[in-house]
């Protein structure tokens, strides 16, 4: 007599979910790259987005091979640093006010220069008189004489950052006042700046109050006291070619808003 066999209940088809769930991982991976394939990636705000995050991030935008092929030292004159126009206008800056602090009385100015910035330090005695933030014509006639060489370069000038800074007063100390002389004294030489001026742009210069706390020498004696007395200016440049070297571009492109006068132009008014 013939058995009867009887059949599993497994069947042959348990596993037929995953030709569906391939079918879907397929069609989405297509889906996506038809976005990328559609979609444009603005290089200049990726860059400024890159160096927002790390400020001492290199970001090539040369076309020319690298590596064996070849290593883009044609066009940096055999891997030395390009002299850009904005260097040459720095430099001459950077000498003229050497020049300037030369013509003064010891330690009246100072200059110097630094990684991409020059700094300027003036004698606080020469802009103003103890504990007084009224600009004295002295110090007037300081500003006066380099304005006219800060207006020529003004196009390659990205940031002009003036700071004030007290001395250590002993016995007595008021920090509202302490902090109010150094800002006000650095608002006055910023305002005069401003005010006389005819190609600097107000956007670019920032005045800056530091109190006794960043001093340069003691405060045990009057002498090294003076030296602590002080309106520093450090003036740092910009490539016109570079927008990565433009600090309000890149503050205009980090949060999104229009910057002003750049289209329409025209002058403002404070409220």
């Amino acid at each position: 007599m013939a058995s009867i066999k009887k059949k599993s209940g497994g069947g042959g088809g348990g596993a037929n979910w995953m030709d569906t769930y391939g079918d879907m991982v397929t069609l989405l991976l297509c889906f996506f790259v038809l976005l990328y394939s559609m979609s444009t990636i603005d290089q200049e705000k990726w860059m400024m987005i890159v160096q927002s995050f790390n400020k001492t991030a290199i970001v090539s935008t040369d076309d020319s091979p690298r590596g064996p092929e070849g290593d883009g030292a044609d066009e940096l004159g055999g891997g030395m640093p390009a002299t850009t126009e904005m260097d040459s206008k720095m430099e001459e800056l950077l000498q003229f006010l050497q020049d300037t602090a030369a013509a003064q009385a010891d330690d009246t100015i100072v200059v110097s220069q630094g990684d991409g910035y020059i700094y300027v330090s003036f004698n606080s005695s020469i802009f103003f008189a103890g504990d007084k933030y009224e600009l004295l014509p002295e110090g007037k006639a300081i500003i006066d004489s380099i304005l006219p060489t800060l207006n020529e370069a003004a196009p390659y000038i990205d940031e002009l950052v003036v700071s004030g800074h007290t001395a250590s007063a002993l016995g007595r100390y008021n920090a509202t006042w302490d902090y109010e002389l150094s800002s006000m004294r650095a608002a006055r030489v910023v305002s005069y700046m401003v005010e006389n001026s005819t190609e600097l742009d107000p956007a670019r210069i920032q005045s800056k109050g530091y109190g006794q706390w960043r001093p340069v020498a003691g405060n045990d004696e009057e002498s090294e006291r003076t030296k602590n007395r002080r309106v520093e200016m450090m003036i740092t440049g910009r490539d016109l070619e570079d927008k990565l070297s433009d600090s309000i571009a890149q503050y205009y492109t980090e949060t999104g808003q229009a910057q002003p006068g750049v289209e329409t132009g025209g002058e403002t008014t404070a409220d």
